[in-house]
């Protein structure tokens, strides 16, 4: 609250922007013409066919009498007019001033405002407060066209802002402005005159009647009643905030129908907040302005004191606007637009009420983003995008700082370099023990990584992201600086966000919780807290609802949601469960998307009374990462697809109800009159099962694509191969690890259908080959073509490789390529993995499904594919028949081998791999004709379009 006695008068510095600057002096002479550039890409990758669209910069030109200003390009529309304006004003010699403008300067300007507010010419603008003037007008007695100076104070943004300045209290206490403005009105005695109460102010002479009553300035004579609903919020905690219906009149003022309702005499009284919600509502919340009586009038606005404020502090109103309100209040959805002319006015309902409310809790936007308030909460963790649904972690933290008046969250990501690989060693012969002690020897010489997603590193970085939250003032919050490394910059913001919502949600589900504990958890986040700037910034948070988000979320409070720990049902709240269906066998595990379809509806103890509250025909979500309410996920982990359950959970606090159904009146008085409880039925449609390396790094460190790159690295180096093609390469992760090695490789060669994916290899391996001038490799190519086709220039390399790319075919096709490449391409030696299918019930029971079953009945379930875009995959006898089948067919020996697990103990590896090597004692020469080719009538003809090429310059050879 604000203190009291004179204040001394520290004004605040009011910086013009130099478009602001040009506009003062040039108005609508000023023209600014902003045109999009693209900016080239070819030098990011030379060679590379695909046209590629980079990102769009802008250009401004300003036209000014006598001037012509070009900018540079900008990233953005409103960098590029800012800079337009600030080279037009150092060619004019415009210099604007940098010292802060005085009290006096700023009392002249807000006299000279206020003269034009009341002018004739002002009255025939669209501007919001004419509709006020001409509202006023129809007033009765002395009232009639007095506007209240709050009016003035909320509608014109010049005059608020110079109001500001002069007291930066303002902003935070609107009626400190009507002193300001009230002092500013006596120095206009000959054509503004001060209502007896000093909360008003009107115009001395009246407007022509030709201004007033223009064909611009629609006037109503009809009488006409309109009723709006709004909501009554009272200032003692005691009582329930409810609805109400205001009884407007075009003939007459809101503002005086709003302060009839709060028991005030006239809408003199009425002070208004700022906006609520969305930037183009026109809600706000109106209550009567306290101690007008105590209002001193001075000819100085600088000199005003800020006297004692009489009446009980509104804590729930204060809290929604981030003002101070005193007394009842209203919240309503009234106002003059700069569209129209005519009043606006909407319905407000007691649900709109708490959704607002749910909105400024860490994770209330993400549930409104789901439009699902009973069902969804914010994860606790950030995966891939493709499975992350509702409003991203950055954006739900950025809201929440927004509607709480703090500054924009402080976002600093920091790319680390690639920690360097360490080969473990992992071969056909290994112990599962000699592994587990080189990996974790690897592991104590480089930082964690923590791994959002499987693609490759972007630029041979990790990163991490630290996040600082001020306040208005620029006061240090709190700081978020996690240790976390990720592949991708986006993933680190993503996962720190949720580290900050994480601890918000802490506080705010328990705000009396003691100091010390909540600085405990910010430290297992990486999170540092400023308690003097941020209890000062939510200190009446305590005060709108009943003290708890939900009665779930208290044993959260200082635990982080974990995916691999089971609780019975019991304990997440459920009670009455029923589950309808047969058991298809389909069972959800963590990392898997599911779609649900669910319904909850508030029913009554001992009565068959409902109300539907939310229904979803489809709802998807990430199971294991706290995507939705634990007592739903723990009933969902108990179907299979295709089964229905119908269970009942205790009730959450009342606002969470209210903000869901639309019956606030009947909900209100269910809970009133009953014992109540919510009932949830869900049906599971389907599971999109996670993908596969997300699958297997939950029980292998490194992951197999890790494991299987420093496999064929060990053939490279025994073999000394100068040439590799890869088949299937994607994104280059192969080719891009094999750089990190120290092999003899010289040509390297990528081959795959996925234009996308070979620009993205493009980009990644020319970055790496321009930067490192020691590595081996003198050429390296990238083609577009299907691996089923042949092409001459793929013959005759050193080694070829094909990992975990035959699954996503067709079997027969996967049969067409072994032919293909034995039989034409005809490589030295030739590595191909495929998923081990019997391993797969040892991944998906890692992932913790289904551990309460028995190891009988987790047996004899259909497993399932490790990726939902697995054509097949092979048990390790199916491997073994098609890979020696083609061995004897095309003159090769194979031998078997596999990544994660040990040979020889069941079910084998995670990955199983062959090794073909061909009999012949010498290399089919590059364009010689075998015997392969005869035999298939294969011909010469190139078949694959070049995508990318590169060739060490001959001076680095």
């Amino acid at each position: 609250m604000e203190g009291q006695g004179s204040v001394a008068v520290t004004v605040r510095k009011m910086n013009l922007t130099p478009k602001a600057i040009i506009h003062q002096k040039f108005g609508p002479k000023a023209c600014y013409t902003v045109e999009e550039v693209q900016e080239p890409t070819q030098t990011e990758c030379p060679g590379l066919c695909i046209p590629q669209k980079g990102p769009s910069l802008y250009r401004c030109r300003l036209e000014l009498p006598d001037v012509l200003i070009v900018t540079d390009t900008f990233k953005k529309k409103k960098e590029a007019e800012q800079s337009a304006a600030e080279m037009a004003l150092k060619k004019l010699g415009i210099h604007p001033a940098t010292d802060n403008l005085t009290a006096m300067d700023l009392c002249d300007a807000l006299v000279q405002r206020l003269k034009y507010l009341f002018s004739e010419e002002f009255l025939s603008s669209s501007h919001p407060l004419t509709g006020h003037l001409r509202g006023a007008s129809r007033r009765a007695g002395d009232l009639c066209g007095s506007v209240p100076s709050s009016v003035f104070a909320t509608f014109d943004t010049k005059l608020s802002n110079i109001c500001k300045s002069l007291n930066p209290k303002v902003d935070s206490n609107p009626f400190l402005a009507l002193p300001i403005i009230t002092s500013a009105a006596t120095r206009l005695s000959s054509s503004v005159l001060v209502s007896e109460s000093r909360l008003s102010l009107r115009r001395l002479s009246p407007y022509p009647p030709e201004v007033f009553y223009s064909s611009s300035v629609q006037q109503s004579d009809s009488s006409e009643r309109i009723s709006v609903d709004a909501i009554y919020i009272p200032s003692s905690l005691d009582e329930h905030v409810r609805q109400v219906t205001l009884h407007l009149s075009s003939s007459g003022y809101y503002m005086d129908v709003i302060a009839q309702k709060l028991g005030v005499e006239n809408g003199d009284r009425i002070s208004l907040s700022r906006t609520l919600g969305k930037a183009s509502s026109e809600t706000r919340l109106y209550f009567a302005a306290p101690g007008y009586h105590l209002l001193e009038v001075s000819s100085d606005p600088g000199a005003v004191k800020d006297n004692p404020l009489e009446g009980s502090l509104n804590a729930r109103a204060s809290y929604f606007c981030g003002q101070v309100v005193h007394g009842d209040a209203i919240m309503a959805s009234f106002g003059y637009t700069w569209r129209s002319k005519e009043l606006f006015h909407e319905n407000l309902t007691l649900q709109l009420y708490y959704r607002l409310l749910v909105s400024t809790f860490p994770g209330g936007t993400y549930k409104l983003s789901r439009e699902a308030v009973l069902a969804a909460e914010l994860p606790s963790r950030f995966t891939t995008k493709a499975y992350w649904r509702g409003s991203f972690p950055k954006e739900v933290l950025s809201t929440f700082c927004r509607l709480h008046r703090l500054s924009e969250p402080a976002f600093s990501v920091i790319s680390l370099p690639l920690p360097e690989n360490c080969l473990s060693r992992v071969h056909k012969k290994v112990k599962l023990k000699d592994t587990f002690t080189s990996e974790m020897e690897c592991l104590n010489e480089r930082p964690t990584i923590a791994t959002g997603e499987t693609d490759s590193m972007e630029s041979g970085s990790t990163f991490r992201c630290e996040i600082k939250i001020y306040s208005k003032r620029q006061d240090l919050l709190m700081e978020c600086s996690p240790t976390d490394l990720y592949k991708k910059q986006s993933d680190s913001v993503h996962n720190a966000s949720l580290k900050v919502l994480s601890w918000l949600t802490a506080y705010f589900n328990n705000f009396g919780i003691p100091l010390e504990q909540l600085n405990s958890y910010g430290e297992n986040l990486g999170i540092q807290l400023y308690p003097e700037i941020f209890f000062r910034e939510f200190v009446l948070y305590p005060h709108v609802g009943d003290n708890s988000i939900g009665r779930n979320a208290e044993q959260k409070l200082l635990e982080s949601k974990c995916a691999d720990m089971l609780y019975s049902l019991s304990e997440h709240g459920v009670f009455s469960l029923r589950v309808e269906g047969c058991d298809s066998g389909a069972y959800p595990s963590n990392g898997s998307l599911l779609c649900v379809s669910y319904s909850v509806v508030l029913a009554t103890e001992g009565k068959d009374m409902k109300e539907l509250l939310e229904q979803k025909d489809e709802f998807e979500f990430e199971m294991g990462t706290g995507a939705v309410v634990s007592s739903l996920e723990a009933v969902v982990t108990q179907l299979s697809v295709g089964q229905s359950a119908l269970f009942n959970t205790r009730l959450p606090p009342e606002y969470f109800v209210l903000a869901a159904g639309t019956d606030s009146g009947r909900i209100l008085s269910f809970m009133s009159s009953h014992n109540c409880y919510l009932q949830y039925s869900v049906s599971l449609l389907h599971v999109t099962e996670p993908p596969e390396e997300r699958m297997e790094q939950a029980l292998f460190s490194p992951p197999l694509s890790k494991q299987r790159v420093e496999y064929a690295v060990q053939h490279i180096r025994n073999s000394s191969a100068a040439s590799l093609v890869d088949f299937g390469c994607g994104s280059g992760s192969l080719l891009d690890s094999l750089l990190d090695y120290p092999v003899s490789l010289e040509t390297i060669v990528g081959v795959d259908i996925s234009r996308k994916s070979l620009s993205r290899a493009a980009k990644i391996l020319h970055s790496k080959l321009a930067a490192n001038t020691d590595i081996a490799v003198k050429s390296a190519i990238l083609y577009d073509g299907s691996i089923t086709v042949h092409d001459p220039r793929l013959r005759g390399f050193d080694i070829a490789t094909c990992l975990e790319v035959i699954e996503h075919m067709e079997e027969e096709d996967a049969s067409l390529f072994g032919d293909v490449v034995l039989s034409y391409f005809r490589p030295k030696i030739l590595i191909v993995s495929t998923p081990n299918y019997e391993y797969n019930v040892i991944l998906q029971k890692s992932a913790g499904s289904q551990e309460e079953d028995s190891d009988e009945k987790v047996h004899s379930q259909t497993c399932k594919f490790r990726n939902f875009d697995h054509k097949f995959e092979w048990t390790r006898q199916q491997f073994s028949e098609w890979a020696c089948q083609l061995a004897e067919k095309h003159n090769y020996n194979v031998e078997f081998g596999g990544v994660g697990g040990t040979d020889g103990v069941e079910p084998g590896f995670a990955s199983q791999i062959a090794v073909f090597k061909s009999k012949e004692t010498r290399l089919v020469e590059e364009g010689a004709s075998g015997d392969g080719a005869s035999e298939t009538g294969m011909d010469s003809e190139l078949r694959y379009n070049v995508i990318w090429e590169w060739k060490k310059s001959s001076d680095e050879q």
